[in-house]
Parts: C-alpha cells; structure tokens; sequence
C-alpha cells in the first residue's frame, strides 16, 4: 500500500517510515501541508492511506484536512500530541477517518492503519455494486457507462447504453416505445419509431444475445434477464 506522510520533523518521519517501510507500506513523506496536497494530485493520487500531522509549519493540520476531504477519499488519520476530547471531535468533523495521540504505540498505529484502509476498500466495493446491473454474464456499470459481457468489454453508443440501462433497471418490465422514446431521446414518438428499432438491433448483435431484448407486439420491449 501506498501511504502519504505529512509530517514536518525529519526525524520522526525518518524513523517512522523504517517502520512502515519494514511493514511493507511504500512511503512518500511530505514535510508541509501544501506539499501533501500536491501529492494528492490527481484524486488521491493512488494512495491508501493519509498521515497527518497537526503541527505543520505553512498551514493548520485541520485545515490541510479539510481541503484533502474536498479533494479525494483517501482515508486520513490525525497523528497528533492534541489530546482534549475537543480537538478529537473537531477534526473527525472536518473529515479525518481516525485519530492518533503521540506517543502512539507502533503496533496500534499499524492496526488503525489497516482498519481505515480495509473499511475505505469496503465502502469502494459496495458503492461499485450499487452502480452495476448484474444479468448473467451481462454486466453494466451506470457509474462509468461501460457494459462487458463475461468480463469483456463491449462499445456501445451513447444512446444504445442509455436504452440498454433503462430496460435492465427493470428485468421483465415491458415499457411502452412512447416511453423509451420519452426517456431516451426526449422527445416524442413521432418520427423516431424507427431509430428504435435501429437501436434494439443493434444492441442485440453488438451483445451477441438476440434473445436478451424482447418484442411485445403493439407495445414496446422488454429485457428479458439470462440465465444465471
């Protein structure tokens, strides 16, 4: 894993990243507040966990912490001698996933390392099945409008994937063709009869399941689920 070190005496930093080091985390240290912040850059920048220090010398460790959690989710753990109940609160408030008082036990600094990070790859985990439609060997991701069938990427245009995610949501669900019209086009069914149809074939060849997408005569279609 990768972990960000945001800490302004090199002696501790030094020492402290031994340890890490020896416990198979690679560490870039950052020795002001600004310097973390662009070593987050882009969103987080790849890594799992944040070290922060209170005590730095261009700006407040809150501060620097609020302005991490407006950029990236990477996980923060306040590494601090602040101990009053105060202190703690304000700066879980302001985003830090947890809060550590010097002199910290290394052993305990490690577990609520790993603690934050498994709960960060937890909440990541579920949100990415929140964001995709499962139907056999059919997977479509809403979050970055990619669609795979076992496992392998398939293209799709824009609207192709907007008609697909429609019918999906509801497997079995017929919806009218003035509704898919409606949804996916906005605009009316006059005179776009056709591109739907277009469409639904399209879909049909680019997936390779012809049966996937169904008829319903004088109605409109249906996505019927494959078998699991």
């Amino acid at each position: 894993m990768r972990l960000l070190l945001v800490e302004d005496d090199n002696h501790v930093a030094a020492a402290l990243s031994a340890v890490l080091t020896r416990h198979g985390f690679a560490v870039t240290h950052a020795r002001s507040g600004e310097e973390a912040l662009q070593a987050l850059v882009p969103e987080g920048n790849g890594f799992g966990v944040v070290l922060l220090d209170l005590g730095l010398p261009d700006q407040d460790g809150y501060e620097v912490c609020g302005k991490i959690r407006k950029r990236t989710n990477t996980p923060v753990i306040m590494v601090t001698a602040r101990s009053d109940i105060r202190s703690r609160i304000h700066g879980l408030n302001l985003g830090a996933d947890d809060y550590v008082v010097k002199p910290y036990d290394t052993g305990e600094l490690l577990a609520r390392i790993h603690a934050v990070s498994r709960r960060n790859i937890h909440e990541e985990t579920a949100d990415a099945a929140e964001n995709a439609l499962l139907l056999g060997s059919l997977r479509i991701e809403l979050s970055t409008r990619q669609v795979l069938v076992e496992g392998s990427v398939v293209q799709l245009t824009r609207k192709e994937f907007d008609l697909l995610a429609l019918l999906a949501q509801r497997p079995g669900v017929v919806f009218r063709r003035e509704q898919i019209i409606s949804e996916v086009w906005r605009t009316s069914w006059e005179g776009t009869g056709r591109t739907l149809e277009v469409h639904v074939a399209s879909l049909r060849a680019k997936l390779r399941m012809p049966a996937l997408i169904e008829t319903v005569r004088g109605v409109g279609y249906r996505l019927v689920a494959p078998a699991q």
